[in-house]
Formats: structure tokens, sequence, C-alpha cells
């Protein structure tokens, strides 16, 4: 069984409980749920960067990175989690958001549902082509 292993059917169920007996003493085994698919996150990213090139934020053109803080935060105050603003070690001040790279699937479902959201609010265009029409949660 490799380092890491989604379970889909009875065969790779019965290969992760094996995985599990036949293990040195001292190793051990994480089950939890599947994090964001690969099409989710390229998704993503392409939405931040339709948003660098055609949105601005109170006046100021960002980058696809910078889009990611905001929206990240964002969705996570829209949907009860709260923000976590600190003063950094250089004394700025930081938002200590959750990653998008372990959110679970459905968590990953609606940020990109926030964001789509969003664009669409504030005009900004999804093009064709990009993936956005096949997409599916």
């Amino acid at each position: 069984m490799d380092e890491c292993a989604v379970i889909i059917n009875d065969r790779t169920r019965a290969q992760a409980a094996r995985a599990v007996v036949t293990a040195p003493d001292g190793w051990s085994a994480v089950i939890k749920p599947a994090t964001r698919s690969l099409q989710q996150n390229a998704l993503l990213h392409a939405l931040f960067s339709d948003l660098a090139k055609q949105a601005k934020f109170h006046g100021r053109t960002l980058s696809a990175a910078q889009w990611k803080v905001l929206m990240i935060s964002g969705h996570t105050v829209a949907t009860g989690g709260g923000a976590d603003i600190v003063q950094g070690v250089e004394g700025e001040f930081c938002n200590i958001r959750e990653s998008s790279a372990h959110m679970s699937i459905r968590r990953m479902t609606s940020l990109l549902e926030y964001v789509v959201a969003y664009c669409a609010t504030n005009n900004i265009r999804l093009p064709a082509g990009k993936g956005y029409e096949e997409y599916q949660a």
C-alpha cells in the first residue's frame, strides 16, 4: 500500500486494513476525510488569476496570491469561522487563516462557490474553456 491511499472500494479498504495489521511497532496510521482535489485547486487558482487581472480592491490592483488571502479570509468569516488577526513578528498585522491545502473537498467546494459568487456580483468574467464549465465538486 502507498504511503497515502484513498479508500474507494472494498479492495482498497482491505489493503488499508492489511497495512495496519502488518505495520511494524512504532508506525502510525491516519484515517481522515480526503482533502481538496487537484481539479478544485486548479480551478481556485484560475479564479484568483481572473480576479487579479480584472478586479480592484479598494482601488488597488492585487496579485492572485493577495486575492487568495482575501477570499479565504472572507470565506472563513462568512461561514462563521471568524478572523484571527495578530501582530506579526515585525509589527505588521496578519490574519492567521486556514490553509486551502488542508480543506476537505466539501469545504473547498464552499470556498469555490464563495469566490464564484464574489466574481458574479462584481462583474468578473469567468471565461469558458478553462475548466469552469466542467467543474464538479
